[in-house]
C-alpha cells in the first residue's frame, strides 16, 4: 500500500441537513409536486469515499418520463412561463439563485458526499460558479431581442421585416456526474431565461443536489411544471427523454460516445441538440516559463476533481529545453497532493465517482505500462472495495499511438511529451478527434497568439487553465460537441429565429 493510500482519513459524519436529505422517500418532481414512480425500481446511491449505500433514487419508467414531459409541454403551451414578462422571469431566477446561496453549505456537502470531490472545492468552485451562471443567464431574459431588417430586393418602406427570437419549447437536459449541480444550473439558467420549460435528468451516480434543487425551485415561485426533475439510468430514462416526440431540444453533457448515441436518437424527430462532450486537452509549455509555478499549474490542470474534468490538461507538451525539469516538478506535485475522504479536512483529491470509473482509469494506466510508457509518479489504484481512489499519475516516454495519449481517460493521469518547435507542437496538439480546450504557457505573447490561432480547440487559455466564465461561450471543436454554453451563444441555443415580413402597401 502506498503512503498516499495509507494516510487516507475516514469520512466524517454527515450533517443533520445531509442526513435528512438522504432519508427522503425516493420520488420524482413533476408539475411542482413530489410523485411516486409508476414502477418500483430504484438505484442505490453510494458514497465514493466509503463505497457504502447511503440512499436510493427512483429508476424512472418511460411512463414517468412521459408524465414529466407532458407537464412541461402544458406549462410551455399555456403561457404560465412564456407569457410572463421577461423581467419577471429574470426576477424569479434571481430569487432561485438567492435561495440556493442561502443553502450553499448544505448543497456543497451533498455534492461532496455524492461525487467524492473535496468539500472545499464543492463550496469554493461548484456552488459559486453555478450561481454565477444562473444569475448571468437570468439577466438575458429581458434583453433577448430580434432585429429589424430592410428587405434587400424590395423598395425601402414597402415591407416591414423583423426577426424574433422565441423559446424553442420543451427541453430535455441530461447532466453529468462530475459537476452535478454546476452543470444543472448552467443548463437550467439559459433555458428558463429564454422562456423554455425543462425536464432535467441528473446522472444516476449523483442525483442528490438535483433532488434538493427541486425543493428550492418550488420555494422560489417558479410556476409548477416549468422545471421537472426525474432520476433514472441513462440507457432507459435518458433514452426515453431523448426520443420523446414532445421534447423540442436536448442538451447533454457527458462522454463523446454517449453524445453520438443521443445525437442519432434525436435525429428521428429533428430535435435541436447541444452537446458538450469529451476532451484531451493539450498543455503547451514554452522554454521561457518559470518551471516551479508552471509545474504546479499543470498539476492542478489535471489533478483537480480527480481528473474527472472534460477540460483537464491531460497532455503536457514541454519544450525540450525545460522538459526534464518540468517532468520532475510535475512528479513532485503528484506526490504531494493529499488524498482523502471528501468531507475530511485537508483533502485535496477525493476518490473517483464509482468502482466502474476506478477500474476504467486503472485499465488505462496498465495499458500505458504494457505499451512501454514510464510511470514517473503514482500509477496505483486502491484495491479495496471500501473506496475508489487512484493516485495522481504522471506517464512519460509515451508515443502518439498509445491509448493513454489518444483517448480521454477522465482520471488523474497526465502524459508528458517533448517538442522542439511550434509547428511540431501544433501538429501534436491537433492530432486528436477531440478539440475542447488547450492552454499555452509562455511570456512570448507573439508565440502565444500564433499558437492560439492554430490549435483546434473551442477554448484556448494563456498562462492559465480551466478558467470558465458565464459571460463567455464554452464548447468544443470536432468530436468535443455541438453548440455552446455560456455567453450570448448559450441562451441563443434555447431559441428559434422567426422571420416576419409584412406588406405595407
Amino acid at each position: 500500500m502506498t503512503a498516499q493510500f495509507a494516510e487516507l482519513k475516514a469520512q466524517p459524519e454527515y450533517s443533520v441537513a445531509s442526513q435528512s436529505a438522504l432519508a427522503r422517500k425516493s420520488q420524482l418532481f413533476i408539475n411542482g409536486k413530489w410523485v411516486d414512480s409508476t414502477g418500483g425500481d430504484t438505484i442505490d446511491i453510494l458514497d465514493p469515499s466509503t463505497a457504502r449505500k447511503i440512499g436510493e433514487q427512483v429508476d424512472a419508467t418511460a411512463e414517468d418520463i412521459d408524465r414529466a414531459v407532458r407537464a412541461a409541454r402544458i406549462a410551455f403551451d399555456d403561457g404560465r412561463w412564456t407569457g410572463l414578462a421577461p423581467s419577471m422571469r429574470e426576477r424569479l431566477l434571481h430569487r432561485l439563485a438567492d435561495i440556493l446561496e442561502r443553502h450553499a453549505d448544505e448543497l456543497g456537502e451533498l455534492e461532496s458526499i455524492d461525487n467524492g470531490k473535496p468539500l472545499m472545492f464543492a463550496k469554493s468552485v461548484d456552488l459559486p460558479s453555478g450561481l454565477a451562471f444562473l444569475r448571468q443567464m437570468a439577466g438575458w431574459a429581458p434583453r433577448l431581442g430580434g432585429d429589424c431588417v430592410d428587405p434587400s430586393m424590395h423598395p425601402s418602406g414597402a415591407f416591414h421585416a423583423y426577426v424574433r427570437r422565441e423559446p424553442v419549447g420543451v427541453v430535455g437536459q441530461i447532466v453529468p456526474w462530475n459537476f452535478p449541480l454546476l452543470m444543472a444550473l448552467m443548463k437550467i439558467g439559459p433555458a428558463l431565461a429564454a422562456g423554455c420549460t425543462v425536464v432535467l435528468k441528473p446522472a444516476e451516480q449523483t442525483p442528490l443536489t438535483a433532488l434538493r434543487l427541486a425543493d428550492l425551485v418550488a420555494e422560489s415561485g417558479i410556476p409548477d411544471g416549468v422545471l421537472n426533475i426525474v432520476t433514472g439510468r441513462g440507457e432507459t430514462a435518458g433514452d426515453a427523454l431523448v426520443r420523446h416526440p414532445l421534447v423540442d431540444k436536448i442538451a447533454f453533457t457527458g462522454s463523446t460516445a454517449v453524445g453520438k448515441i443521443i445525437n442519432r436518437a434525436a435525429t428521428d424527430t429533428l430535435k435541436r441538440v447541444t452537446l458538450e462532450l469529451g476532451g484531451k486537452s493539450p498543455v503547451i509549455i514554452m522554454p521561457d516559463v518559470d518551471i516551479d509555478s508552471t509545474a504546479g499549474s499543470a498539476a492542478r490542470a489535471i489533478f483537480f476533481n480527480s481528473g474527472q474534468v472534460c477540460i483537464a490538461g491531460s497532455r503536457v507538451y514541454a519544450h525540450r529545453q525545460v522538459f526534464d525539469e518540468l517532468l520532475e516538478g510535475l512528479a513532485t506535485q503528484a506526490g504531494e497532493w493529499k488524498l482523502g475522504a471528501s468531507l475530511a479536512e485537508g483533502t485535496q483529491m477525493g476518490p473517483l465517482v464509482s468502482a466502474e470509473q476506478r477500474a476504467r482509469v486503472g485499465s488505462y494506466i496498465e495499458a500505458g505500462r504494457k505499451a512501454g510508457a514510464s510511470v514517473v509518479a503514482g500509477g496505483n489504484v486502491s484495491g479495496a472495495d471500501s473506496s475508489y481512489f487512484v493516485q495522481p499519475t504522471v506517464l512519460a516516454n509515451v508515443t502518439p499511438d498509445m491509448s493513454v495519449v489518444r483517448e480521454e481517460i477522465f482520471g488523474p493521469v497526465v502524459v508528458a511529451q517533448r517538442f522542439d518547435d511550434l509547428d511540431e507542437v501544433v501538429a501534436a496538439a491537433n492530432d486528436t478527434e477531440l478539440g475542447l480546450a488547450a492552454s499555452i504557457w509562455t511570456k512570448d505573447l507573439s508565440a502565444m497568439h500564433r499558437l492560439a490561432s492554430r490549435v483546434k480547440a473551442g477554448i484556448v487559455w494563456g498562462n492559465c487553465h480551466a478558467l470558465i466564465d458565464p459571460a463567455l461561450p464554452f464548447g468544443g471543436f470536432k468530436q468535443s460537441g455541438l453548440g455552446r454554453e455560456g455567453g450570448r451563444s448559450g441562451i441563443d441555443a434555447y431559441t428559434e429565429e422567426k422571420t416576419v415580413i409584412i406588406n405595407l402597401a
